[in-house]
């Protein structure tokens, strides 16, 4: 930013000085330059037209401003030649991934499941590339500091190997537990990989940190690793969280590894997360999503025999005679289908009695909104909870902006008092439910990697929503009143950050 805001000042101050001659030609050959990448933008972007509005406004009104900021921080997809890396990679490992058939889900079961949440699963199974599953054992975590343990118990129990993704790590109690685990399983012969994403880490880590657990022998990378002036273009983040243990348990959520998830650190008060715990079958798909990254950021590939032992019941027997069925799904910012989104707002616009929302930040686009009202326009009951106390200030004055809107349609908005909210869970019509790392902003439904678990009638389900209605309860509810009693400057403001809300 600095740096663009410089070179704006000089060429104003060249132009003025000594450029006088010659501004309007040169001013002009930058403009027609931004209106061309305008154009190419809403190509890209046809779906998402609040993104190409974002950029047009600086890029047309301050055009080297405008430009210096696209190339520094808006070209968000990777470059071709890695884009066609990872979509060689996901095609290869297809052939580890099951039919629904050999997921365990017949065509009669699924003829069985309410047509519309049918509809949904093959969509995740047709764009996420993970198939439905049943017989798998899922445990629902209401706060980090409650999942921790058993994730300790999971590591300890680990014989084979132990794949581990997370966005944040951070030096601490948390961090300082699982690292002294993974030291004791590599002295045992387990095949301990381990990656972090660089940006998400970079306040907290050394450079170069993924050395320091090398030479302790963890095979480990960081994805991205931040590069000034060179990988600052880079856009897309790895936010997914991934545990997985010799191939029958797997963990997801919104929980990183730093000591303020299981609140042994307060930063904003109580910090309430949420994630879940897999057993069975559907550990499977985790095992694939972890394994693609992996080869992604190291090159190693995986063979048709190695993956043979990390299948489920490769190291495990014991089978679950569950209800319900389970889906994990990934989001890719690789190609223009926002399955993260769409899962969401498929749960929305299929809800006929209650949709209930966990969310960090609401920083959402039209379509969103639309499909929000709607539905609570239609008799649904619609609620959302997001943070009282804030992480970003600047991005939760911007979630803020929505709720009036929210509220007229017939939504209700809570916000947690005791702290910040950090999960990202919707549950519907106490049959449908998902739990994962996509939060309701720009970044995560179109920008990151992602990844979640959707859940149809099983226990968990309940679960989610009666931890929901208990965080209600400590939460207070937004009223239209209080919206129309904020300042003028600063409704004002929000409206100026709403033009922007793509870019945050």
């Amino acid at each position: 930013m600095a740096l663009a805001i410089l070179l704006q000042i000089l060429w104003t101050c060249g132009a003025v000085f000594f450029l006088s001659w010659y501004y309007n030609y040169v001013n002009i050959v930058f403009l027609v330059l931004c209106v061309l990448l305008v154009f190419r933008m809403l190509i890209k972007w046809e779906n998402n037209p609040s993104y190409v509005l974002a950029w047009s406004v600086p890029m047309l009104v301050f055009p080297i401003f405008g430009l210096t900021i696209y190339f520094l921080f808006g070209r968000a997809s990777l470059t071709r030649k890695k884009r066609r890396i990872f979509g060689n990679i996901r095609f290869r490992y297809n052939e580890f991934i099951p039919t629904r058939d050999e997921a365990l889900v017949s065509e009669e079961e699924l003829e069985s499941i309410d047509s519309s949440v049918a509809r949904q699963s093959e969509y995740l199974t047709e764009w996420s590339g993970f198939p439905l599953w049943k017989n798998t054992y899922t445990k629902y975590y209401e706060s980090g500091e409650v999942m921790f343990p058993d994730m300790l118990e999971a590591l300890r129990s680990a014989k084979h190997f132990i794949f581990m993704e997370f966005f944040i790590v951070c030096p601490g109690r948390m961090w300082s537990e699982v690292l002294e685990i993974l030291e004791q399983k590599v002295k045992e012969g387990v095949d301990v990989r381990f990656t972090y994403d660089d940006v998400g880490s970079i306040d907290y880590l050394p450079a170069r940190y993924y050395k320091e657990l090398q030479k302790k022998g963890i095979k480990c990378a960081a994805f991205n690793p931040f590069r000034p002036l060179m990988s600052v273009i880079m856009n897309n983040r790895n936010h997914r969280k991934i545990l997985v243990v010799d191939g029958h348990t797997a963990f997801t959520g919104g929980i990183n590894l730093a000591d303020e998830y299981i609140n042994e650190k307060v930063r904003f008060g109580y910090w309430k997360d949420t994630g879940i715990m897999l057993k069975g079958p559907a550990v499977l798909s985790f095992t694939v999503m972890f394994l693609e990254m992996w080869e992604y950021i190291t090159g190693v590939a995986t063979t048709p025999e190695e993956m043979a032992k990390m299948q489920p019941d490769t190291y495990c027997d014991e089978r679950y005679d569950t209800t319900g069925f389970v889906q994990p799904y990934t989001d890719s910012p690789l190609d223009k289908e926002y399955v993260g989104e769409n899962v969401y707002r498929n749960i929305i616009s299929r809800a006929k009695k209650y949709c209930y929302i966990y969310t960090p930040y609401l920083i959402i686009g039209n379509e969103m909104i639309s499909t929000l009202c709607m539905a609570a326009k239609s008799g649904v009951d619609v609620r959302i909870i997001t943070p009282e106390i804030p992480d970003k200030p600047t991005v939760y004055m911007l979630t803020q902006s929505y709720y009036a809107r929210l509220i007229k349609a017939g939504v209700k908005v809570y916000q947690f008092t005791p702290g910040f909210i950090h999960a990202k869970c919707f549950v519907c019509d106490d049959e449908i439910a998902t739990v994962g790392s996509i939060n309701l902003d720009f970044r995560s439904l179109y920008m990151h990697f992602e990844c979640g678990c959707w859940l149809y009638k099983t226990d968990t389900v309940l679960d989610v929503k009666r931890d929901f209605l208990e965080t209600q309860d400590k939460s207070h509810e937004i009223t239209l009143e209080f919206c129309q009693s904020q300042p003028r400057a600063k409704r004002a403001v929000q409206a100026f950050l709403r033009l922007f809300a793509p870019l945050l």
